[in-house]
């Protein structure tokens, strides 16, 4: 594909199917225990919350080492920074296998997975600027974002059958023999940047991140978007955390709650496959932003009150589908109205935001539920009065100046 002015060469989509395969294996790493939260507890012999606590430990590691992880990614480049995220969940990833019945070791293990993510997640937006054109951009990011989801709803779907199968511990042996595959691949065929800048002058990447961080507060809309960040990553995590405790008051059942989780995720991969492209296509971004987070909105009030089963996985698809959707357009959005702040910078920035409000929002559905029947109603009733909030800023949003180019 030639352009009078600059070249996009076609490697640009190999090096986004590599770095897509190592983030769903991270993915999938974090989400491992939550499908056989009871069978795990009852085989390393602890409480569920400290099998809860393997994932809620992504959340943590991801807030300290986030900024820091923008900075490497900035300073060495892709090949560097997402290689040590790569590096990081291919040999803990395995260290999992060999770790038997040892918790301590697991915790260890799984506690370097999490240390890799920001690693790997803040280099979406990236990867997509150094190999992309602008108008493919928002796809890049929402296919890079796609994975996450993928790694997330495999990790939901498939570890309960192989735990079956092979046991826990033969389950996190093949999990670490696919990560150690996935690093890899990425060590050896990922490229810093194709020859030429895929770009016109003024669409390269960026300052560092230190630098950018000057930028990055100086713009309004990027502070609102850490804001709409900070509230639909919150629903995200203590929604789907909490999916089975959202639900089971109204006589729901574990399996339907499950598969309302699943549906949810997989209207969300199609979400965030769909409307990206329609984003790029467009060449518009915030009216995109405000059709997320309206049908999130609808979708989560669907979820909250309905107590029909047919309703609920309806709502939970339109709730999927609209939220996770925004993710990859938030993310081009953030690092097209902060340049030439580093994309990295605001990245991790809005990511971080997201692992904040996870943890308060999910130790808060926990602490405000029902002491009656457990019913999460009034504070999934906050939630979406914060999501209204989150529309209601999003209106306050201004179009990129970079995306009509």
């Amino acid at each position: 594909m030639e352009n009078p002015t600059f070249k996009v060469y076609s490697y640009r989509w190999v090096m986004l199917a590599i770095y897509m395969f190592i983030v769903a294996m991270n993915q999938l790493s974090w989400i491992t225990f939550a499908p056989i939260t009871s069978d795990a507890a009852t085989y390393y012999k602890v409480s569920e919350l400290s099998i809860g606590i393997l994932s809620m430990s992504f959340m943590v590691i991801f807030i300290i080492f986030s900024i820091p992880a923008s900075w490497i990614i900035d300073t060495y480049g892709i090949r560097i920074g997402v290689g040590i995220g790569a590096l990081l969940t291919g040999v803990f990833g395995l260290m999992r296998g060999f770790a038997a019945s040892d918790f301590t070791l697991l915790l260890i293990s799984q506690i370097g997975i999490a240390i890799g993510q920001p690693f790997l997640l803040n280099a979406i937006t990236k990867l997509s600027a150094r190999w992309f054109p602008m108008k493919e951009r928002a796809t890049a990011s929402g296919l890079g974002t796609l994975s996450m989801y993928i790694g997330i709803l495999g990790g939901m779907i498939i570890t309960p059958f192989v735990t079956l199968k092979s046991g826990i511990d033969g389950m996190l042996y093949i999990y670490g023999v696919i990560s150690v595959v996935a690093a890899v691949i990425f060590l050896v065929f990922s490229k810093e940047r194709p020859k030429t800048a895929p770009c016109l002058p003024g669409e390269e990447e960026r300052a560092l991140v230190l630098d950018g961080f000057k930028i990055i507060f100086r713009s309004k809309d990027f502070l609102w978007m850490m804001v709409i960040f900070f509230i639909g990553l919150g629903v995200f995590n203590s929604v789907t955390t909490w999916i089975e405790g959202i639900l089971s008051p109204r006589n729901f059942t574990i399996t339907q709650a499950g598969i309302v989780g699943g549906v949810m995720i997989a209207a969300g991969i199609i979400g965030a496959l769909v409307i990206p492209i329609l984003s790029d296509m467009r060449a518009k971004r915030v009216p995109f932003i405000r059709l997320a987070l309206l049908g999130s909105t609808i979708g989560l009030i669907g979820l909250t009150y309905s107590s029909s089963y047919a309703v609920v996985l309806i709502a939970g698809a339109t709730l999927g589908f609209f939220l996770l959707s925004s993710g990859p357009i938030g993310f081009q959005y953030g690092a097209e109205v902060t340049y030439p702040a580093s994309e990295g910078s605001s990245n991790g920035l809005l990511l971080m935001m997201g692992q904040v409000s996870g943890i308060a929002f999910i130790f808060g559905m926990d602490f405000f539920k029902s002491k009656a029947d457990g019913s999460m109603n009034n504070p999934l009733l906050i939630m979406i009065l914060l999501m209204v909030v989150s529309l209601i800023v999003s209106f306050k949003l201004k179009e990129s100046k970079m995306v009509g180019k």
